[in-house]
């Protein structure tokens, strides 16, 4: 499959439904495609059962290996009793193909964003990813990769500016500040020592958290990775300093109940949000030939858009010089 070819193309629905049918799903045809830009997932109905969501992974962009070791660890935490959505074993197996797409079946969970605002939930997202960290420290992924500088920072860097999204009169200036910023990025991991890593969620922003009345649960580890454990928990946090200081005693409250926190992590916040801040444009760079980034990220690739990135990174640097957070006592 080259670039010029939508990545997603020949995912009609009836190949959806063959696909299903493939494995002994009865499908009744209903189908309604969710909110995913990486992957496509559908929920499917079922004859005579509850709907289940399908999905299927970007061509080329895992291994095999790297998805089953996915799966595997979402599975040990559902086996732990941590409230995850897990991919459900259909044939022995959890990982599928049809034709060129691998795909995956996982039960249908509702839920609604959770109140970040309440230190009473702050404090059970901090427990529930504590679990989830207990669980991941227990051995190390071997075929997904880890949250570094090179693979968030210095490579997307590179690609935007090596492909020629920069427009050419900002080219200088964000050439110059994206190499300041990681400098900085450098100086706040050398600050932080050597940090463990262990296996995330990796993408703990507020869309892959579902809440209930029995409490919340992570969907989506289709980023999992090695990294430090404060990469899950700085996306909890926002506002002014003070915010977040507190947002922070609260889920740390939380997640101190199940795994010991090491402080020097909190000289990584702004150092791995400014990665992931360059990482982003350079995934929505290297995903640009797919029909729907343009249709869904119009504002992408315009000369606001850089003059506003150039900015954010001025701003993290300077973030990056001040003290970390406190944890209150």
């Amino acid at each position: 499959m080259t670039e010029s070819t939508p990545p997603y193309a020949p995912l009609t629905p009836d190949f959806i439904l063959n696909a299903l049918e493939s494995i002994g799903l009865a499908c009744d045809g209903r189908q309604l495609a969710l909110n995913s830009y990486e992957n496509r997932v559908y929920q499917i109905g079922v004859e005579d059962a509850p709907p289940v969501i399908a999905k299927f992974y970007r061509p080329e962009r895992w291994s095999d290996a790297a998805i089953l070791e996915e799966h595997a660890y979402t599975r040990q935490l559902a086996e732990a009793e941590i409230p995850i959505v897990a991919p459900i074993i259909t044939q022995g197996k959890t990982l599928h193909s049809h034709e060129n797409f691998r795909f995956a079946i996982f039960p249908r969970h509702g839920g609604r964003a959770p109140e970040l605002g309440d230190p009473e939930t702050l404090e059970w997202l901090g427990r529930f990813i504590g679990r989830i960290h207990a669980v991941g420290a227990i051995e190390d992924f071997q075929h997904r990769p880890t949250l570094d500088i090179r693979s968030f920072g210095v490579e997307s860097r590179d690609f935007l500016l090596n492909n020629h999204f920069i427009p050419p009169d900002l080219q200088a200036a964000y050439h110059s500040v994206s190499a300041e910023a990681l400098e900085h990025v450098a100086h706040c991991y050398e600050r932080a020592g050597q940090i463990r890593h262990l296996r995330l969620h990796g993408d703990c922003h507020m869309g892959n958290v579902l809440w209930t009345d029995d409490g919340p649960h992570f969907v989506d580890f289709d980023d999992c990775r090695m990294g430090p454990a404060i990469q899950d928990l700085w996306m909890l946090l926002s506002g002014e300093r003070g915010d977040m200081t507190r947002q922070l005693s609260d889920v740390l409250a939380g997640y101190e109940d199940f795994r010991a926190f090491d402080p020097r992590e909190l000289h990584l916040i702004e150092a791995l949000r400014t990665l992931r801040l360059m990482h982003y444009s350079a995934w929505l760079a290297r995903r640009w030939h797919d029909p729907a980034f343009p249709h869904n990220f119009p504002w992408f690739n315009t000369q606001r858009y850089w003059q506003d990135r150039i900015l954010e990174l001025r701003e993290q640097i300077a973030l990056m010089q001040e003290a970390p957070l406190n944890i209150l006592g």
